[in-house]
């Protein structure tokens, strides 16, 4: 029996005393052939060893194993053969005809008798049907080859088995991975098959076990794989982004922020009003207090709006839109985040002032255009970031909000970009470090929300600075003028009025 105690093989000749012998089931066919000689035919395996392969008996031809057995072709369960009770034929009730022409095996069936054996088909399989289904497969040719060059076929086909999986699991995606191993199980079942109607018995069990080793294995090396992509995604963006973006980027197989590459997104800088003046009438411990709040308003609101932020400055807040995930309305989602951004500060100032703390007045500056992002740094440190002459001019905007004298400014391309917002047209500037000029707007509020004596005001500006485009100065003057009475804190209004004022005096020096 094999090594699980099962028989699955019967020798059919026995060594013993430098003599060969039969077995019980052999020996039947040898008598129901004549008793023709027994030949055995041995061949060269290899390596000068010499193995036993067949068993000849006249023109039959009997496959064994090296030890001379041969594996047993079960018909099925216990009772495949029909049984008739020896107690029956000694007392005459069974008809002659049913032991007529057949072949005849005599053995026992009781338990107490110990006759009986653990087979593929059976834990208690009566010993002597074993040698009836040899029998049978020996008269029928059903008795399966396992030679020793199966062997080699069997490592050879662990061998590509191994490689195939191996190799093609960890690049493929899960659907052609579940598709590639359901095609390599069917093609070992179909080959097996292929070679057990030829008459070879290659054993399945090694290669299925393996396939599946392998698959199992590469299932939990993704899965546990796909849990450190998330915790690092979580570690290197969490602290940037809201965690709902966390979210969606781990659903996605893409590599957040390993290089940079260049696309177009929309970045804010947000600087505090006068900082180093209030910071100096601060105790460092309160004035650290006041930026931790000032901060965490700010960077709710960025998150909420789908901002990444990028660091902080000081009191300054760098933020972008449009990266580690695509966003196609990066610009509106900055802009609307800026707006928010104010309207915060104008319900937390009263807070600000109850505590003791200086009232904060915030200015950004937005642009949109093309950028590089990426995971930026050296070897002792990495940081994940936006860099190009965008950003630079977003940082130069949002100095402009000083000489203007507005909480937001965006450029013409941050502008040209959004739809439903409200804008104040400003200037044409020429920002430090660029050589051409820039519209630039302040974003007033969103369209349906402001009322109409704010839009009212918008068109008397509009019309005031579309004269002075127009060189109708005078024109200009007169509309800016009662602008200046209308709104007298607005600095934009005396910016205009001063410069008419400036234009009109250096005319007069110049009529002279």
């Amino acid at each position: 029996m094999d090594e699980d105690g099962v028989f699955r093989r019967v020798p059919l000749v026995y060594r013993y005393k430098d003599a060969l012998y039969e077995s019980f089931s052999l020996a039947i066919v040898r008598a129901l052939f004549g008793k023709p000689p027994l030949e055995l035919e041995m061949v060269d395996s290899g390596f000068g060893k010499i193995s036993l392969e067949w068993l000849r008996v006249g023109d039959q031809r009997i496959p064994v194993d090296d030890e001379g057995a041969a594996l047993v072709p079960y018909r099925g369960g216990s009772g495949s053969f029909r049984y008739v009770s020896a107690t029956d034929v000694l007392s005459g009730k069974v008809p002659l005809e049913v032991l007529d022409g057949v072949i005849v095996l005599l053995g026992t069936s009781a338990p107490g008798l110990l006759d009986l054996r653990a087979t593929p088909v059976g834990s208690a399989y009566n010993g002597v049907e074993i040698h009836a289904n040899l029998i049978s497969g020996m008269l029928d040719k059903r008795i399966m080859h396992h030679p020793g060059y199966t062997q080699a076929i069997e490592l050879l086909a662990l061998l590509t088995l191994g490689l195939v999986l191996g190799v093609c699991l960890p690049v493929l995606s899960p659907l052609l991975s579940s598709v590639l191993s359901v095609l390599m199980l069917s093609s070992i079942v179909v080959v097996n098959l292929y070679f057990w109607h030829r008459g070879l018995n290659i054993h399945l069990a090694s290669q299925v076990f393996l396939a599946l080793i392998l698959i199992l294995f590469h299932n939990a090396y993704g899965y546990f794989i796909e849990a450190h992509s998330k915790q690092r995604l979580g570690r290197m963006f969490g602290q940037y982004v809201p965690p709902e973006i966390v979210a969606e980027m781990s659903e996605e197989s893409s590599d957040f922020g390993v290089s940079g590459e260049s696309r177009e997104m929309t970045v804010l800088f947000s600087d505090v009003v006068s900082f180093t003046a209030m910071s100096e009438r601060l105790e460092p411990d309160e004035l650290t207090r006041l930026m931790n709040a000032y901060f965490t308003h700010m960077t709710e609101v960025i998150q909420q709006h789908r901002g990444t932020i990028d660091k902080y400055i000081g009191d300054a807040i760098m933020a972008f839109w449009g990266a580690p995930l695509t966003d196609e309305l990066h610009p509106q989602h900055a802009v609307v985040a800026a707006l928010e951004m104010v309207a915060r500060m104008d319900q937390v100032r009263a807070e600000f002032v109850a505590r003791g703390w200086p009232p904060l007045r915030n200015g950004v500056g937005i642009n949109t255009g093309l950028m590089n992002v990426g995971n930026m740094g050296s070897e002792f440190r990495m940081a994940y970031t936006v860099l190009g002459d965008a950003v630079n001019l977003g940082a130069r905007l949002e100095g402009q909000t000083r000489i203007y004298g507005v909480d937001i400014i965006v450029s013409e391309f941050t502008q040209a970009a959004t739809q439903g917002i409200i804008y104040r047209e400003l200037d044409r500037v020429q920002v430090k470090g660029k050589e051409q000029k820039v519209m630039i707007y302040e974003p007033i509020g969103l369209e349906g929300q402001l009322l109409a004596s704010e839009l009212a005001l918008v068109d008397r500006y509009h019309e005031a600075l579309a004269a002075y485009q127009a060189g109708e100065w005078r024109r200009a003057e007169k509309l800016f003028a009662g602008l200046q009475e209308t709104e007298p804190d607005r600095k934009v209004h005396q910016l205009y009025v001063e410069r008419l004022m400036d234009r009109s005096t250096n005319e007069a020096r110049a009529s002279r």
